[in-house]
């Protein structure tokens, strides 16, 4: 199945550098640690709260924040070394199990991109940002491993459906912060402007296999939506302490009551010359050709197979086995205008502390759940632990580490530039893994931002 101009559109800006879609090299490098930490311009996104910390510290603009991430769950060196060539059903099937373990959702590709450029400033207690998100999710069914590692069982349907995902957004947020006594509060109002997204609709879609003692039948439909244009709004509410004893508290609501409604009117689109010159489809007959898919048009792929047997695969054409039908309708309302539908922007809970264990040693932890399992955001709590090294005032290193379960891990670390008016960072992490051999994937992440000359470095406060 061809993929739309607009879709490929979406991969080639991440492929270039176009989750937490939101993230910036500090917070890369210290696994997400950073809920307490997050200053100027980074603190839209993670606490909005930490605005009130800069009213003693010169302006932030942004000149440029570009990450892009890739991983899957399954394919490293390790486990390509472990399984290749073994037995998989010796030891009461130990390979298969460890198989199954892994892949007990599916074959799942993610990947997140976020692009900052020079429209984001902060000042006082407040902050003006505006940044580029995208993010795409592909999951393979568990079916399809338990067909590859069992075979057609007769008489057990398999459920083969699949689903992919793929959204592109900018986001555009004022945010301020009001310091009180002992803590400050925070908020962040968005406005989500959405430029593309596409995705299996799965009310629409199916996909069978089942098998009879003589033969075996496919019935499977997708239903391939997309949405050029939209908007919505999102919010983000926060909370910290101030420090005491050298420890802060805070916790954040970030894209709290976030929504996006597609296919309608947004304040800046995708251009569409840029759009006509990429590959896409179009309806030639039961084909798809090679021309834009307007908008309102839907994308549906059908494939049929009933009652075929070893002789007919061994002799037949695929054409005749197989009946396959790929056409576009118009997912429209009876008045022909783009049918709407709205998603929900993906929301985070963050609870972080921070400890300044001497004036050149910060240790920070997070805990954090997201509203649901989509878009590189994970429902279960993840927590993170970090380190910050000021020992080297213009050159600040950092480490941290991320754990959510047995599946989802990431190893992260980074430093910086800090001198003067220029402030550079940058940062590589593991995904999924905790070494080259064993990780699955790898996030990249680098910013630069000025200053006044005065700098922005951090003084640690008297203690209380």
């Amino acid at each position: 199945m061809r993929i739309t101009r607009i879709t490929f559109l979406l991969l080639l800006i991440q492929a270039f550098g176009m989750g937490q879609i939101k993230r910036d090299p500090v917070m890369v490098s210290l696994g997400g640690a950073y809920t307490t930490l997050a200053d100027g311009v980074h603190a839209v996104g993670v606490n909005p709260a930490n605005l009130a910390f800069q009213h003693d510290k010169p302006f932030m603009w942004q000149l440029a924040t570009v990450n892009f991430g890739i991983g899957n769950n399954f394919f490293s060196m390790e486990n390509l070394a472990a399984f290749s060539g073994k037995d998989l059903e010796a030891q009461g099937k130990k390979g298969k199990n460890q198989l199954y373990d892994q892949l007990r959702d599916g074959f799942r590709i993610f990947g997140d991109a976020h692009v900052a450029p020079l429209l984001s400033y902060a000042s006082g207690n407040m902050a003006i940002t505006n940044d580029l998100v995208g993010v795409f999710d592909l999951v393979l069914p568990e079916g399809l491993v338990q067909l590859l590692l069992e075979g057609n069982q007769v008489g057990a349907p398999i459920d083969l459906e699949y689903n992919r995902e793929s959204m592109l957004v900018s986001e555009h947020a004022f945010s301020f912060a009001v310091p009180m006594k002992n803590f400050s509060w925070g908020v962040s109002l968005k406005y989500l402007n959405g430029l593309v997204y596409t995705g299996i609709d799965p009310d629409s879609s199916f996909t069978e296999f089942t098998t009879t003692p003589t033969d075996f039948n496919l019935h499977a439909r997708y239903f391939l939506r997309q949405g050029i244009g939209g908007s919505g709004v999102a919010m983000d509410l926060g909370f910290i302490s101030k420090e005491f004893n050298g420890m802060r508290v805070g916790f954040s609501f970030i894209n709290a009551f976030g929504t996006i409604e597609w296919n309608g009117p947004s304040a800046f689109q995708v251009p569409e010359l840029l759009i006509n010159s990429l590959p896409g489809i179009v309806q030639e007959g039961d084909e798809w050709g090679a021309s834009v898919v307007s908008k309102g048009d839907g994308l549906i792929y059908e494939i049929e197979a009933d009652s075929i047997t070893i002789n007919k695969l061994s002799n037949g054409q695929w054409s005749d086995l197989f009946k396959e039908k790929k056409y576009i309708i118009k997912d429209t309302l009876e008045n022909g205008q783009q049918r709407k539908f709205k998603m929900r922007y993906p929301g985070l809970f963050r609870i972080g502390v921070s400890k300044r264990l001497d004036q050149d040693l910060i240790i920070a932890s997070d805990l954090v759940a997201g509203s649901e399992d989509r878009f590189g955001v994970h429902q279960g709590w993840k927590l993170s632990t970090g380190l910050q090294f000021n020992r080297f005032k213009a050159f600040p290193l950092r480490l941290g580490y991320m754990y959510g379960g047995r599946f989802v891990k990431e190893l992260g670390f980074g430093g910086g530039f800090h001198a003067g008016p220029i402030i550079y960072d940058f940062a590589l992490s593991f995904r999924n893994g905790t070494w080259i051999h064993s990780m699955k994937g790898l996030s990249f992440s680098f910013g630069v931002a000025i200053t006044s000359f005065k700098s922005r470095k951090d003084k640690a406060p008297p203690s209380q």
